[in-house]
Order: C-alpha cells, then sequence, then structure tokens
C-alpha cells in the first residue's frame, strides 16, 4: 500500500513506520522533525495549515513517481502527530494543535478519495491519566463503552478527534478507525523504565497499569489496514497483560476495591482491554515485558 503516515518521527510513529515498511509498504512520513530510515521520505508540512495538508496528501511520495504513467493516489492515511501529552505547549495550543491537525487530515483524505484513515487517539479519553487526584475507572476491565469524560486538553482534543472522524465516516462511507494507545514502550526502555516501577505499581496507577511494545503498536496499524469494512470504529491498544509484578487480584484490592468488574480477569490480565481488536481486527501482541527483563 502507499500510504501517508504523519508523526513518524516520533516515538511510536517511528516504530510504526519501520514496521509497514518491512512489510512491504511505501510510507511518506510527514513530520517537523526528520525520520533516519532507509526507504522512507519525509515531507515537513504544517498539520495546521489546510493548503499545506491537501497538498501533501495530493503529491508525489518521491521523484521516482514521476515516472509512472500518471500520479498514484495514497491507499490509506496513519494520523500520528500531535502536541504528544499536557505540560508540553500551553493547554489552548495543545487543544489547538491537536484538534485543528486532525480535522485537516480528516478533511483532506477524505476529499481525496482515501478510503482508510486510521488516527491516534489515546487511553487519556477515559480521564483517568492526567486527572487531579486519583480518578477509578466505572469498571473493570476498561474497555471500548467505557464512559470518555476528560479532565485535561490533551484528552479533551482526542476525544473531540473521534468525534470529528465520526462525522467525515458517516460523510465519506470510508473505514475510519481510531486507536485509544496505551503509554507506548520502546524496546531500550524495559531495561530503563521498567525496574523503576515493576515493583512499585502506584507508578503506574495513571496508565491503568498497562502498556503497548511500539513494535506491536506497528502490528496493531497494519491489522487496521487490512482489515476492511468495519466503518467507524475504536479500539483499545494495550498488551495482554499489566506492567507490574503485582497481580492482578492483588491490584484490584489495593487499587479498585469497590470498583464493579466485568467478568473473570485473570492472573496478569490488564486492566485496559483490548479484546475488541483481538476479536475484530485478529490483533496479537507478542512482546510482553516479563519475556523481556
Amino acid at each position: 500500500m502507499r500510504i501517508l503516515f504523519t508523526g513518524g518521527s516520533g516515538k511510536a510513529g517511528k516504530h510504526a513506520v519501520r514496521y509497514l515498511v518491512e512489510t512491504g509498504h511505501r510510507v511518506l512520513n510527514v513530520d517537523l522533525k526528520p525520520l533516519d530510515m532507509e526507504g522512507v521520505e519525509t515531507r515537513h508540512v504544517d498539520l495546521t495549515d489546510p493548503g499545506q495538508v491537501m497538498d501533501t496528501v495530493l503529491n508525489y511520495v518521491g521523484l521516482d513517481e514521476l515516472d509512472l504513467p500518471e500520479k498514484p493516489g495514497f491507499d490509506a492515511v496513519v494520523h500520528f502527530a500531535a502536541v504528544p501529552r499536557i505540560l508540553v505547549t500551553s493547554d489552548a495550543e495543545c487543544y489547538r494543535t491537536n484538534t485543528l491537525a486532525t480535522y485537516n487530515v480528516l478533511e483532506a483524505a477524505v476529499r481525496a478519495g482515501v478510503r482508510k484513515v486510521i488516527f491516534a487517539s489515546s487511553e487519556t479519553t477515559y480521564g483517568i491519566c492526567f486527572a487531579q487526584g486519583e480518578m477509578k475507572p466505572a469498571y473493570i476491565p476498561i474497555d471500548e463503552e467505557h464512559p470518555t469524560v476528560p479532565h485535561d486538553s490533551y484528552a479533551m482534543s482526542k476525544v473531540v478527534n473521534e468525534a470529528t472522524a465520526r462525522s467525515f465516516q458517516a460523510r465519506s462511507g470510508a473505514d475510519i478507525y481510531g486507536l485509544r494507545i496505551n503509554n507506548v514502550i520502546e524496546p531500550h526502555e524495559y531495561a530503563t523504565l521498567f525496574p523503576t516501577f515493576v515493583n512499585d505499581p502506584e507508578k503506574r496507577r495513571r496508565n491503568i497499569f498497562a502498556y503497548i511494545d511500539a513494535r506491536d503498536l506497528g502490528q496493531m496499524v497494519a491489522c487496521c489496514l487490512r482489515t476492511d469494512g468495519l466503518g467507524y470504529e475504536v479500539f483499545n491498544v494495550a498488551n495482554d497483560h499489566h506492567s507490574v509484578a503485582a497481580t492482578t487480584p492483588e491490584l484490584v484490592s489495593r487499587f479498585y476495591e469497590g470498583v464493579p468488574m466485568r467478568g473473570d480477569m485473570g492472573e496478569r490480565e490488564t486492566f485496559y482491554s483490548n479484546a475488541k481488536a483481538k476479536r475484530l481486527l485478529g490483533f496479537a501482541p507478542k512482546h510482553d515485558w516479563r519475556d523481556l527483563i
């Protein structure tokens, strides 16, 4: 497939781009920072400028495409670019950038006739990650039906982006899938980060004790690309297991006493359910921290 990928130079994006390239896709990275990856060109684009976004969606990936009989179109757009969390910019700028960029990307993709758009939403939409004080989930494990009532500008922008995507899907009939991505862990971070919290679960409370390996996030994007006909859907993206040494029952007793539990949970089962992605997309995360440290 010929794929336009925004934010491919970022922490999550670069691993997803590598996964897609290694599985045979051609990817144009759209980012303000370069990506040093063989076979991938980076286009510098201000995604809050609708003209620049439309130009990029309708343009070439590389000079070699000038030799084709006609200019090809993109088969898919993957939109990961964003201000990545609160306290990077002002709250208002975070909200403005993330919502406007997503609107422009969806608008350009739909107008260009792209039939598959995948966009990054977030675990923060459930209102737990950046809440003041301690916010408990309405029930566990958290699935995609859980209420999304964010308390911060980043999560607000992601909820707005989901509503925007649903509207563009209704207008166009294209497949538009949102990924509520949990805390992304790069391969080197198992050695640098996990020892600081694996035995201190309090440090993982705001991430609902969950995580997703960056390489498995690439697999998730690939699953979305090859699954057609779902219309508009959102998916939690997480590992099958949580990220700390304590067992699931121990975590429930310490942190979620009195929180309703929907069904039985396994000894290490994540509190951030990925069952929908596994059922509808065939998602199968492969990288578990217990195998790596």
